[in-house]
C-alpha cells in the first residue's frame, strides 16, 4: 500500500513539472534602445527594408534577448547600385527567403565587437562566427607608409563608419559593400548554371556622411543639422546626472558657442519658448520655468552631448492633476522627469517602433520606472487604463538633441498611482475644498511651513 502510494505520489508530481513546462513564457518587450529598433530607424534603410522582407525581425528579436549583437551594416548604395541586378532579383523572389535570411544573418554577429577587437597589425587577423554559422576574418591595413591609422576589414570589405551606432545590447558599424556567403553564392552560381560568378561589381562605393541623412533628425532641420552622431557619450545619462562635476564627459562638438559645443542652456531655453508659442502647453512651461534646477539639469545634459524626449503633457491633462499629487516634496520634479526619455526620438521613429514590435519599453529619468508605449487608433499610445496618453501634438520641437512630443495625458509611475491612493483615502474630508492654481498652492505651501504665507494675500485667500 505504502509503495502504491509513494507512485502515485510520483506520477502527479511528475505531471505537474510536466504541465508547468508547457505553459506558454511571457512575451517579452523589446526596448526602445535596442540595437535592433536603432537599426531600423537608422539611415541604413535598404538593410532595414531587406531585414523585413526576409521576416527575420521575430529571429533577431530573440538574438537580441539572448546576445550582444555586432551589425555589419551595408551603406545604401551597396545595395541599390552595387550589386548585381540579377543577383538581387535572385534574393527577391520569394522561392529563395533562405539564400535571403542567410545573407543578413552573415552580417551580424552574436557578441559586441568593438574597435579595439580588431587586430591591430596587418600581419594579425581574427575570426568570428556570424549568426549564419560561417566564420568572417577580420584585418587591418595602413592606408600609407606615413599614416598609422588603420583600417578595419571585414573579409574583404572595408569599414567606413565605425562604431556608426552604438547601443546597449549592441553595436553597428558601416561597410561598404555587402558581405555575400559562399552558400548564398553558390546558390546563385547554380542557379545561373555557371561555374563562377562575382555577384559584386568591383568599383568601390562612395562614401557618403550618415549624420546629413540621419532619420532621426527632424524634416525640418536635416539639412541644416550637423550633429556629430559618431560619437559616444563616455558615460550612462543617469551617471551624468550625478553631482559630481568628475563624472561629466568631454562637451560633444556641434553648433552654438564660442567653442563649437552644445549649448544646452539656450536649447532648452528655446523649447520652454516653442512650449509657450505653440499655445496648450502652458503649464508644462511653467513647472520647467519653476523648477530650475530641472531646467539646469536638462541643460547641462545636453551641453555634454546627450540627448532628450520630452512628452509634453497639455494644459487640458495637467488641469485634472491633484494638489494632493503635486504637494509632496519633489513630486512635480518626479512626475517631470518620468516624462523625460533619455533618447532621441520622433513621432516617426516611435510610431514606427510600436507597429512593428507591437509594444516598446521607453527608459525615462524617473529610475527605475519604464514607459510601455504600443500602436492604438493609429497613433501611440502610452500607459494603460485612464491614465493612458496618446501622441497628441508629434514634434513639437526637434532639434536633433532635444525632441518635444504632446500627449493628452499625465503619465503616473505605478507604484505612484498606489501613493495617491492612501493619500486619497487620509484626506477625503478635503475633497470639497476649493481648488486654487496648482503652482500657487505649492508654493502657498511652502511658505506656510516657513511662517511667510500671512504676508501674501492669494495664500490667505480661502
Amino acid at each position: 500500500m505504502a509503495n502504491n502510494l509513494l507512485l502515485l505520489f510520483f506520477l502527479l508530481f511528475s505531471r505537474r513539472i510536466q504541465l508547468g513546462s508547457t505553459l506558454p513564457e511571457q512575451p517579452r518587450q523589446i526596448n526602445s534602445n535596442s540595437v535592433l529598433v536603432a537599426l531600423l530607424d537608422s539611415h541604413y534603410t535598404e538593410l532595414a527594408e531587406l531585414v523585413e522582407k526576409a521576416l527575420l525581425l521575430p529571429t533577431l528579436e530573440q538574438a537580441v534577448y539572448t546576445y550582444n549583437l555586432t551589425i555589419f551594416a551595408p551603406i545604401n548604395e551597396a545595395l541599390e547600385r552595387d550589386l548585381d541586378p540579377e543577383f538581387n532579383r535572385f534574393l527577391l523572389e520569394p522561392g529563395n527567403i533562405k539564400s535571403l535570411q542567410t545573407l543578413i544573418l552573415h552580417h551580424i554577429l552574436p557578441t559586441k565587437l568593438t574597435l579595439g577587437d580588431w587586430p591591430t597589425e596587418p600581419t594579425e587577423s581574427t575570426r568570428h562566427s556570424a549568426l549564419s554559422n560561417d566564420r568572417i576574418e577580420f584585418s587591418c591595413s595602413f592606408s600609407s607608409n606615413h599614416s598609422r591609422s588603420a583600417n578595419k576589414y571585414v573579409g574583404a570589405v572595408k569599414v567606413v563608419y565605425p562604431d556608426s551606432i552604438v547601443r546597449p545590447d549592441g553595436i553597428i558599424h558601416g561597410i561598404e559593400k555587402v558581405l555575400i556567403p559562399k552558400s548564398v553564392e553558390h546558390s546563385f552560381n547554380n542557379r545561373r548554371s555557371l561555374r563562377s560568378i562575382s555577384a559584386v561589381k568591383p568599383e568601390g562605393a562612395p562614401e557618403i556622411d550618415p549624420r546629413t541623412t540621419h532619420k532621426l533628425l527632424s524634416k525640418k532641420k536635416a539639412k541644416s543639422a550637423t550633429i556629430d552622431a559618431h560619437t559616444p557619450s563616455k558615460l550612462s545619462i543617469y551617471e551624468a546626472m550625478a553631482p559630481a562635476p568628475s563624472l561629466a564627459p568631454a562637451p560633444a562638438p556641434g553648433p552654438g558657442g564660442s567653442h563649437h559645443h552644445f549649448d544646452g542652456e539656450r536649447q532648452v531655453k528655446d523649447f520652454i519658448q516653442t512650449l509657450l508659442h505653440y499655445g496648450g502647453y502652458n503649464e508644462m512651461a511653467d513647472i520647467l520655468v519653476n523648477l530650475t534646477n530641472l531646467a539646469t539639469e536638462m541643460g547641462k545634459l545636453i551641453s555634454e552631448g546627450y540627448v532628450l524626449t520630452v512628452l509634453a503633457p497639455n494644459d487640458e491633462a495637467m488641469a485634472k492633476l491633484t494638489t494632493e499629487q503635486l504637494s509632496e516634496p519633489g513630486a512635480p520634479e518626479q512626475i517631470v522627469y518620468y516624462h523625460i526619455v533619455p533618447e532621441y526620438q520622433t513621432e516617426e521613429s516611435m510610431y514606427n517602433a510600436v507597429r512593428r514590435f507591437g509594444k516598446v519599453a521607453y527608459d525615462t529619468l524617473h529610475v527605475p520606472h519604464k514607459l510601455f508605449a504600443k500602436e492604438a487608433d493609429g497613433s501611440v499610445k502610452f500607459g494603460d487604463g485612464e491614465d493612458a496618453a496618446y501622441l497628441f501634438d508629434p514634434d513639437i520641437y526637434t532639434d536633433g538633441r532635444i525632441s518635444v512630443q504632446g500627449i493628452d495625458g499625465v503619465l503616473i509611475p505605478p507604484e505612484d498611482k498606489k501613493k495617491e491612493v492612501k493619500i486619497a483615502n487620509q484626506n477625503v474630508k478635503n475633497l470639497n475644498k476649493p481648488r486654487r492654481g496648482k503652482l500657487l498652492e505649492v508654493a502657498c505651501g511652502l511658505l506656510g511651513a516657513f511662517g511667510h504665507d500671512s504676508q501674501f494675500i492669494t495664500c490667505r485667500e480661502k
